[in-house]
């Protein structure tokens, strides 16, 4: 059994640090919720998790199962919202998406994947960009 070299003041610190990137995330995915219902999406579910991991938000718009990942950043610094999700990322939203097919049977004609960037920079308004068929879905049943 290998012991932990973190003390607990390491453990409180990065409680401290991983509070606001949690209110941050939270904020951005009711944001994006929000816009996306102003355009026309029913939000069925937010924050499913399974053992592969997490969908920010699953909608519908029309007959299409949407699978919506929510990036939300205080500065483009290390690039936009949107550049931030990478094939590794894409590849986890599928995983997730595969297991809730399975688990729900959900019953839609199509089912695709969208990102929302989100930009919350201080002193101006929220920037809020939704990208439909942001990735490619490859095989998911």
């Amino acid at each position: 059994m290998a012991l932990s070299t973190r003390s607990k003041n390491d453990e409180a610190q990065e409680a401290r640090e991983a509070h606001p990137r949690m209110i941050l995330g939270h904020l951005g995915e009711l944001l994006a919720a929000d816009r996306l219902r102003r355009e026309g999406y029913v939000i069925l579910e937010r924050n499913y998790r399974c053992p592969s991991g997490e969908i920010d938000l699953i909608a519908r718009e029309e007959n299409v199962l949407v699978f919506v990942e929510v990036r939300t950043r205080t500065s483009e610094g290390f690039g936009t919202p949107l550049e931030t999700i990478d094939f590794g990322k894409q590849r986890r939203i599928r995983e997730v998406a595969r297991h809730y097919l399975r688990e729900r049977r959900p019953c839609f004609q199509d089912v695709r994947f969208d990102v929302v960037g989100v930009l919350l920079k201080e002193g101006e308004e929220a920037r809020v960009e939704i990208v439909p068929h942001a990735f490619y879905q490859g095989q998911l049943r």
